[in-house]
């Protein structure tokens, strides 16, 4: 391992990246403790202390690093940019504009960018506008987050300092992609969640001493860790289907191309059916506290069974996850596309016909194993839920939502695609050194 780290450290394009990518992060760790103007911060700690907010807000803010509830300029963290991407994604289906552009390259793809982009500001003004009307209601230990003579000017500072500080979060992806190591978007979100791991553990362990237990931080470490060898299978599983091509006649020669594999991985949604679940869920509570539902009972009742950890919300959730999968699942990925194109270069699979009985045999082989992945999956998202249930006073909820579900999949799934990227360009460097050895020998 030492060796690995001082080779990656020894090649001056491959260091210069990952001192680049590192610098990045945290210029955004500093901005995420820069407040917006005007608010009292104070008061707002003693809001969110006194009202001991929901699960659902523990959740959002795992996305933005912390910075949800101190509500700085980077509020928002990168969500609007991924909920307009998803967006841009679902109106494929129903625009043949935008799944034309999708087809053509590299010109196509550059089109598609700037309307993500342009819905991440729309999203962004909307978002920001509502966060901000949210602060001027919030009251902590009876003093007010904002100033009550705070007026319009207020909300517009609000609302251009969160909006410019998510398209800050997006430039700072895209440079991380272009110039440094890994996916930037996915490497800030890590970024946020794993820099509050120290803390939460810290929390965890200290109520667990308070209580006498140690028994309990014995099993939580070892269901960490094999939530964490079940989120590795789950983001690598594939199923590959054997592929054959006929023979090609190349400068007057039969040949016959290699059998390749076509990889049908078992979570091909990722988080998204997760993220999709979670805010479905949380809107019928900001309904329902927007109505009062404190003054009636069935809104009441409602409201608790729709809350993490109960039952109702368990089963309600998992189902969710398990449709998402397969509603994404079939917008990202074509059998008959794929059907097609293999009868145009003379593939097929062993046994099955070209056409249409190919994409009937991969729709077939397509719909069982995302059967099993949207299982899985839904077991994963729900077990924070479980453990914060049978150990309510051991486990900070902060730490359950960090180590299970959205979040681990995420540090899981961005670690193993930075360290292949890695990977790749120390193969690129030593293949070009062998190569470069060849040239002077002949000369």
């Amino acid at each position: 391992m030492a060796n690995v780290v001082i080779n990656i450290f020894r090649i001056p394009d491959l260091r210069k990246r990952i001192l680049f990518t590192l610098a990045i992060l945290v210029i955004y760790r500093i901005g995420a403790h820069i407040p917006i103007p005007g608010i009292n911060i104070e008061a707002l700690n003693a809001y969110f202390t006194e009202s001991q907010a929901s699960g659902f807000m523990d959740f959002f803010d795992l996305f933005s690093g912390g910075a949800l509830k101190r509500f700085t300029i980077f509020a928002l963290g990168i969500m609007p940019y991924i909920s307009s991407s998803i967006i841009v994604d679902l109106l494929k289906v129903v625009i043949p504009h935008l799944e034309a552009l999708s087809k053509e390259g590299h010109e196509g793809q550059k089109k598609l960018n700037q309307y993500v982009k342009y819905g991440t500001v729309l999203l962004c003004l909307i978002q920001s506008f509502a966060l901000t009307k949210w602060m001027q209601s919030m009251k902590g230990s009876g003093i007010s987050v904002v100033p009550e003579d705070a007026g319009i000017s207020f909300v517009i500072i609000s609302v251009m300092a969160i909006t410019t500080g998510t398209i800050v979060l997006m430039w700072f992806g895209e440079t991380i992609t272009e110039r440094g190591i890994g996916n930037g978007i996915s490497m800030i979100i890590m970024a946020g969640i794993v820099v509050r791991a120290p803390q939460a553990a810290h929390q965890t362990f200290k109520k667990i001493g308070e209580t006498g237990e140690p028994i309990v931080g014995i099993i939580l470490v070892g269901i960490f860790i094999l939530i964490i060898a079940a989120s590795i299978l789950l983001t690598l599983g594939a199923r590959k289907i054997p592929l054959q091509y006929g023979k090609r006649v190349i400068g007057g020669n039969v040949t016959q191309q290699a059998s390749q594999f076509l990889p049908l991985r078992v979570n091909v949604a990722g988080v998204i059916p997760i993220i999709f679940a979670s805010a479905l869920l949380m809107f019928p509570s900001q309904i329902i506290g927007m109505l009062g539902g404190s003054k009636y009972v069935f809104l009441n009742q409602l409201q608790y069974w729709l809350s993490p950890g109960q039952i109702p919300y368990v089963v309600i959730y998992a189902g969710l996850i398990i449709f998402f999968c397969y509603f994404y699942t079939a917008i990202r990925f074509n059998p008959t596309d794929i059907a097609d194109n293999l009868k145009k270069h003379g593939g097929f699979i062993p046994g099955i016909r070209p056409g249409q009985n190919t994409a009937d045999y991969i729709t077939h082989i397509l719909n069982r194993i995302t059967l099993s992945g949207s299982i899985f999956l839904a077991f994963i998202a729900i077990v924070p839920d479980f453990i914060l249930k049978i150990w309510p006073d051991q486990v900070d909820p902060e730490m359950a939502y960090l180590f299970g579900g959205t979040s681990l999949l995420i540090i899981v799934g961005v670690t193993l695609d930075t360290l292949k990227q890695i990977e790749s360009q120390l193969l690129m460097r030593h293949y070009g050194g062998i190569t470069s050895k060849k040239i002077r020998g002949r000369r």
